[in-house]
This record gives structure tokens, C-alpha cells and sequence, in this order.
């Protein structure tokens, strides 16, 4: 019976052995990207894609502002007829 278990707990050590040497193998970071024209690009480009996006929401926005006030003027008078 102290077999059956032995076996088990021998496995569970080499797993635990395997899984906490996973990481001596990883790739050193000593080397550094420096793309500082890159990343002004990309952000030129996403806050162009941002302002394209925003001028019909501004000019949608003044539309539905516009429209309510002009509701309001028009608003039915009661005329009475004679």
C-alpha cells in the first residue's frame, strides 16, 4: 500500500521540480528599442482617427441641440375662430 503512494508523491516532486526551473531558459533583456518616431506616428495616427470620429458626433450633437430649440418656438398656438 505504501507503494501506491510513493508513486504519486514522486510525481507531484518532479512536477514541482520542473515547473520552478521553467524560467532559468528565458531570454535575457539586456537589448533596448528605441523607436521614438515609431510611437509619435502611432499616436499622430490615433489621435487623428479620435478627431475624425468626434467632428460628426460635435456637428450631430449641435444638430439635435438646434432642432429642440427650434421645437420649441414653433410650438402650436391656439387660434380661435369665430
Amino acid at each position: 500500500m505504501k507503494t501506491k503512494m510513493r508513486i504519486p508523491a514522486a510525481v507531484n516532486s518532479a512536477l514541482v521540480l520542473l515547473l520552478t526551473t521553467a524560467n532559468a531558459h528565458a531570454a535575457t533583456t539586456s537589448k533596448v528599442f528605441v523607436s521614438k518616431l515609431g510611437i509619435l506616428v502611432f499616436l499622430g495616427f490615433c489621435a487623428l482617427v479620435l478627431v475624425v470620429q468626434l467632428i460628426p458626433a460635435i456637428m450631430t450633437l449641435y444638430g439635435m441641440v438646434k432642432g429642440m430649440g427650434k421645437e420649441q418656438e414653433k410650438s402650436p398656438s391656439r387660434v380661435k375662430s369665430h
